[in-house]
This record gives structure tokens, C-alpha cells and sequence, in this order.
């Protein structure tokens, strides 16, 4: 330290006060100088060098901070650290709701913590400027700030108990769990500015051989007030593109691609440079080519040999690979094609399993989840990486999801409905049961009325739930008297929806993509602009 003599004054106040924001990430070197006023400075985060003044006694015990140039103050010694992981003091965390411990790269599911489990904090990622962490490192893996607590009875605590009770009083009737053991606790919606999600969608099917007629489809479009399309990325057996990541985790999918990645990259931007919402749909567990590339992650008998079910193979939802992977998928589509949004079809277990499940079959449930409980993880999975890249989630769900209990195959509407951003039932009235005479199918617009009255009550029950955008039956009939679905039928489906309060929008249905519907049904379209 120099002798004070030495020291040049520097800075000057005209004014009785002045306040200042400085943020600057330059590191500086500053020469020992002092003011003839008074500074008080606030250091909101960064890293510092101080210098120690122990001939200085007018600030008996603090630390001299050097912070840029003419940038100078106090801050007693017990409040600085010369480690950055000792900035946060936190040495225990508690789980709010169950999760899997990710890698440092948040991809990789690790250990499954429990709810009410107390985890040892070794460091911390992402803080903001407000000090909060964003994801907290402890022995095991990382956990995102959003799923703990700081103490334990709020962990083990329900978010509401009248909603958990709600929930809590189904039970489990038909083998997919309760529903008091799934998560209620509130998570919201994405936002993306750049690419907002249209305030109600009407969007055509593309499968993946139509995508290469982009531009036809656009042509009549462009028409009718259509403003979105769902395209298929993988849709069980039938892969749209060879993609890398198929490659790394399932080399048959990838071998057996329709299009090249040229072609299905230039239908996709045909889609977008018009100006439609694209989403890209992925079956998530209903998939031969992995149940061939990794039979261990495979829904199998007792002898551990796949099984087959309603004639294919099923990769388990309990399986954290499968997850990954077809994450992994999704987000190297919006990467590589632009999708605003990734949907999961097919993410459920089996149905009609209930043949063999009595000691005949291994789920490959390594850590004693719910049916329930594996689906509505994944998804939380599913979101929190998808959104971190700025992609929107949606879910396919049947028709039954829609009623008050936990489908056999694990599908539950509040627990869905309030992780993704968009709930998608299937209400194909041509899937429902007859009543003796009564044929649903015949009675579009009676079907969906009945149905959407079921799903806006669940939609109630949900603390924040998503975008209700249902699937509507766009192909004749496949049950005798096989009714023709055309401009009427359509119509009636999209009415019953909006009548209910679902107006979040619409996909039209057609496994054949056939031109000559879409142009058949123009006049359907032009009216509900």
C-alpha cells in the first residue's frame, strides 16, 4: 500500500447524489486513489479483487473492494468467499416432487430422488441476477431449482390439498395408478416470441411420404384458412428422414429412413417459408425398430424375451434410454427443420395387457413407478429439455383419457395436461363402443359434444392446464355401415368442440393425406375462418 500521500483524489459530485448502474464483464486495474465524498456500493454479483487496508480506521473489520475504474467499497470479510462455489451457502436441498437426477449436460436420467428426500448440495449452475440458482448439483447428478425446496416440510407438503384430495379419492381402478401419487404442483405454459403458438390451430396430417408434395398441400391451404401442419417424424415403424440420432441409438430406424434428409428438410421448408406453425410428431413408445436395436428396453415376459403386444413390440416407458432418446430426436428435428412444436403420440403403455400382466409380463419397471407416474415423468422430461431449446410439447391422448380415472395404460388427463403445453385427445368417433343399436360414428356431432363436456371437466381439474387441441376424425368410417366423413361430419366434430369451450383448435385426422379430401373438404375450412 502506498503512503497516503501518494495517492492521487479522483472523481468528482457536482450534484448532492448521484446513482449509478455499472455492469461490465472487462477485467481492470484501478490505481490506489480516493474521493472527497462519500460512496456507498451494492455489489449484486461478479467477481472481485479486494485489497485490504489495516491502516484505515475508519472502516474497522471491512474489506476494500476494487471493482473497476473509480469503483471502490466495503463489505465486512464474513460476506466474501475466494471459492465461487462457496457464493452459495445452501448445504441441503429438499425433492419437491419425484425426478431423476440428470448429467451436467442435463441429459442423461440418473437416480430417481423421492419426494421429501434431503439432498447434499456440492454446487450450483445458472444463477440469475437475482442470485437464484437454476440447477443445483448434488451427489449424484444435478436437479433443476423448480423441483426443490430449502426445507423439508414444504417438500413433503401437497401443493393444494383440496386438489390433491380431488385426485387422491379416484384411487387406481384399473391398474395404471393412483392418481394421488402423480404431481399437481403448478408449471408454466412456454412462451417463445419468436414463433407463437397460434391462438386456435387448424392443422392438416402430413405422413411421410406427403411431405414431399409440400407445395400441393400448401396450394390448398393457402385456400381455406388452414394454419398449421403435423408432420411425421417417426411414426412407429415408418421413419420420415435418416437422422444422426437414430443412427446413435437405433441404426434399423435410421436404415430404413422413406426420404433423404434433403428432401424431407426442403418439404419442411416449404411449410415454414409460407407461414405455417409446423409440428413434428414422434410415437414415442411404439417403436419395432428399437424393440429390435435394444430388446432390454423392451415390455418382455418373465423369460425376458420381447413381447408382443396388439402385434408389436413396445419399448417400456419406465425405460430412462428410451426417454433420452426420443428426446434426443425431437429436439435434433426442431435443431435441423425449425418445428415449432414436438409432439408424442403413442405415449402410453400398451392396452389390453391386462391378458397377460398376471406373472406373465416384465414392464422393465426398475424403480417401482406407476403406469401413471412413468408417463407423466417423461413428459416433465420431455419439457424441460424441449423448452430450454424453445420448442412447445404436446401429447396425444385417447378418447378414454378424457373420463374421471387413470386409463389401464397409464394415460391421465390433469397429470398430462398440466406438464405439456398442449393436450391432444383422439375422440375418433368411429373408436367408440356401439350401444346396441346406437353407433356412435353415425352421430358425430352427438359424440364429440358428449366427449368434450368430459374433457373441459378435466381441464377444470387441472391447476395449469394446457392447450386443449383435439384430433378430429378427417376418413370414412371403419365399422359397417362405414359412414362417409365428408364437409358435414367434419363440420359437425369441429362445432361439438367449440360449443364445450375447446378452442384451442383442431387436427384433422387422414393416415392418407389424400389431396382429393383436402380438396373435397375446402368449403368445411373456408367457413371456419
Amino acid at each position: 500500500m502506498p503512503d497516503r500521500k501518494e495517492i492521487n483524489k479522483r472523481g468528482y459530485l457536482k450534484e448532492d447524489f448521484r446513482l449509478f448502474h455499472l455492469k461490465d464483464s472487462r477485467a481492470q486495474k484501478v490505481d490506489y486513489h480516493y474521493h472527497a465524498f462519500d460512496k456507498l456500493i451494492l455489489l449484486l454479483g461478479g467477481k472481485v479483487t479486494y485489497v485490504v487496508e489495516d491502516e484505515d480506521k475508519d472502516h474497522p473489520g471491512l474489506v476494500r473492494l476494487v471493482l473497476g475504474e473509480d469503483s471502490f467499497g466495503y463489505l465486512p470479510r464474513e460476506q466474501l468467499v475466494t471459492d465461487p462455489k462457496e457464493v452459495v451457502a445452501t448445504k441441503t436441498i429438499y425433492v419437491r416432487t419425484a425426478v431423476n437426477l440428470l448429467d451436467e449436460a442435463g441429459a442423461v436420467p440418473g437416480r430417481l430422488v423421492q419426494k421429501g428426500e434431503a439432498l447434499t448440495v456440492t454446487g450450483w449452475q445458472d444463477m440469475d441476477a437475482s442470485g437464484a440458482v437454476g440447477r443445483w448439483q448434488v451427489e449424484g447428478g444435478y436437479i433443476r431449482a423448480e423441483y426443490v425446496t430449502m426445507d423439508e416440510p414444504s417438500a413433503k407438503a401437497q401443493y393444494d390439498q383440496e386438489v390433491y384430495q380431488l385426485h387422491a379419492e379416484r384411487g387406481d381402478s384399473w391398474g395404471g395408478g393412483d392418481a394421488a401419487g402423480l404431481d399437481y404442483f403448478p408449471r408454466e405454459k412456454a412462451v417463445f416470441q419468436g414463433h407463437p403458438m397460434p391462438g386456435e390451430v387448424k392443422a392438416l396430417y402430413l405422413n411421410n411420404e406427403s411431405i414431399a408434395q409440400a407445395a400441393e398441400y400448401v396450394e390448398v391451404a393457402d385456400s381455406c384458412g388452414i394454419n398449421a401442419f403435423v408432420v411425421d417424424i417417426m411414426d412407429g415403424g415408418a421413419i420420415a428422414y435418416p437422422s444422426e440420432v437414430m443412427k446413435q441409438y437405433s441404426p434399423s430406424a435410421y436404415e430404413s429412413a422413406y426420404n433423404t434428409l434433403e428432401v424431407y428438410q426442403t418439404g419442411i421448408k416449404t411449410l415454414k417459408d409460407a407461414g405455417y406453425y409446423v409440428i413434428g410428431r414422434i410415437t414415442a413408445f411404439n417403436d419395432p425398430h428399437l424393440a429390435e436395436d435394444h430388446p432390454e428396453c423392451v415390455i418382455a415376459d418373465q423369460a425376458g424375451e420381447p413381447l408382443q403386444i396388439g402385434g408389436m413390440y413396445w419399448p417400456s416407458v419406465y425405460s430412462r434410454f428410451v426417454w433420452q432418446y426420443k428426446v434426443e430426436l425431437g429436439l435434433e428435428a426442431a435443431r435441423l427443420m425449425g418445428f415449432d412444436e414436438i409432439q408424442f403420440d403413442y405415449m402410453r403403455f400398451p392396452d389390453g395387457t391386462w391378458a397377460f400382466e398376471e406373472g406373465a409380463i416384465d414392464y422393465r419397471n426398475e424403480n417401482g413407478e406407476s403406469k401413471a407416474q412413468a408417463v407423466q415423468r417423461f413428459l416433465m422430461y420431455a419439457c424441460d429439455r424441449l423448452h430450454d431449446a424453445g420448442v412447445y410439447v404436446s401429447a396425444d391422448v385417447f378418447g378414454e383419457c378424457a373420463e374421471a380415472y387413470v386409463t389401464a395404460y397409464g394415460q391421465y388427463w390433469p397429470a398430462i395436461s398440466n406438464v405439456v403445453d398442449v393436450i391432444s385427445g383422439m375422440p375418433y368417433p368411429d373408436h367408440f363402443a356401439r350401444n346396441g343399436t346406437y353407433r356412435p360414428w353415425e352421430h358425430p356431432y352427438e359424440t364429440l359434444l358428449d366427449w368434450a363436456e368430459s374433457a373441459a371437466k378435466r381441464q377444470a381439474e387441472t391447476p395449469t392446464p394446457a392447450v386443449d387441441r383435439t384430433w378430429i376424425q378427417a376418413y370414412n368410417a371403419i365399422q359397417p355401415p362405414y359412414n362417409e366423413y365428408g364437409v358435414q361430419e367434419i363440420g359437425d366434430q369441429i362445432r361439438a368442440l367449440r360449443e364445450e369451450g375447446l378452442t384451442g383448435g383442431f387436427m384433422a385426422w387422414n393416415a392418407a393425406c389424400s389431396l382429393t379430401k383436402l380438396e373435397e373438404l375446402r368449403p368445411l375450412y373456408e367457413a371456419l375462418e
